[in-house]
């Protein structure tokens, strides 16, 4: 009964309406959204972290539209993104990014803007167009080797059999339907309704979760890759990091908070130590507040406009 609801609502839900614009990009399409007007001034190009779609990223977006332009976008299966049937490695990844700026008539140079895990791809669109990247701003991105220097235990190997079945339920309808039932299981504090209702549209196939798996199998390349590539010379890069931690997670697994914020802030300045320009911001803030709360976005978005006076 619950899978013959869940067809019905998947025939009958609307088409969904990316805000942003559908462009091929070799067989299969990226959304991208891009705001303010283009000129002789870097743009911003904002990748998203792990699963992240485009839209948490809103406020950046509008905060800085009237001062530079601002690109986001949605990897392969994310978001608004069709899947592709490419290797989710991260030089496949960089590559498809630089077609679609070409195809989308953007041009560089580009400050790069990863959250997450977004901050490895940075690091390697970097490597592989440096005459294209003018500087790097890490949101909240983890240290190369945070999981060593953290002893974070592996992530449960039943997280990956959960997300199978959403994506399995994904594609029956079902999941969809308990979104709009029991509301979007997707969420960043701070957002605007007009957001956070597109959210319903990432849940009306298993799409996004299956992209997301396609994804999660080439994140032990990215981190090694981010690894190797660690000096950007005088290029500059700010880095901004969350204090906030779930402190009753890691006494429950053992740790200790105090020890963690720790050595989480040394990473992040080791971060942004990686060029002879670089800055540490800590904002008080978790991973996903510390840019969705509106006034967390302006620190960071006062901080970029700062660095487009200097280039």
């Amino acid at each position: 009964m619950v899978i013959l609801a869940g067809l019905v609502f998947r025939l009958f839900a609307p088409v969904p309406q990316p805000p942003g614009e559908l462009i091929d990009v070799g067989g299969f399409s990226l959304h991208i959204n891009a705001i303010g007007a283009q000129n002789d001034k870097p743009t911003l190009l904002i990748e998203s972290g792990a699963g992240a779609p485009s839209e948490y990223y809103y406020w950046l977006g509008e905060m800085l539209k009237d001062s530079m332009r601002v690109v986001r976008y949605d990897r392969a299966g994310i978001g608004y993104s069709d899947l592709s049937d490419a290797s989710r490695d991260p030089e496949t990844i960089a590559g498809e990014l630089h077609t679609l700026l070409e195809k989308a008539g953007e041009s560089p140079p580009y400050i790069l803007a990863g959250h997450s895990y977004g901050g490895h791809y940075i690091r390697v669109f970097t490597a592989l167009y440096p005459d294209e990247v003018a500087g790097l701003v890490f949101i909240d991105a983890p240290h190369p080797n945070s999981s060593e220097r953290l002893n974070m235990p592996p992530e449960p190997k039943f997280l990956k059999a959960l997300y199978k079945v959403g994506a399995i339920t994904g594609d029956l309808g079902v999941l969809g339907l308990g979104d709009r039932v029991l509301g979007p299981i997707l969420r960043a504090p701070g957002l605007p309704e007009e957001v956070t209702n597109r959210y319903f549209d990432y849940t009306l196939n298993g799409k996004y979760l299956w992209g997301y798996l396609e994804e999660e199998k080439g994140y032990p390349e990215l981190v090694e890759k981010a690894r190797l590539i660690n000096d950007f010379g005088s290029r500059p890069v700010r880095v901004f990091a969350g204090t906030n931690l779930n402190e009753k997670a890691l006494l429950k697994m053992g740790l200790n908070p105090e020890e963690i914020r720790t050595e989480r802030r040394k990473m992040q300045e080791e971060i942004a130590g990686l060029s002879t320009n670089g800055q540490a911001f800590f904002l008080e803030g978790g991973h996903i507040t510390i840019f969705s709360l509106k006034e967390n976005a302006a620190i960071i978005c006062k901080e970029i406009l700062k660095l487009l006076v200097e280039l």
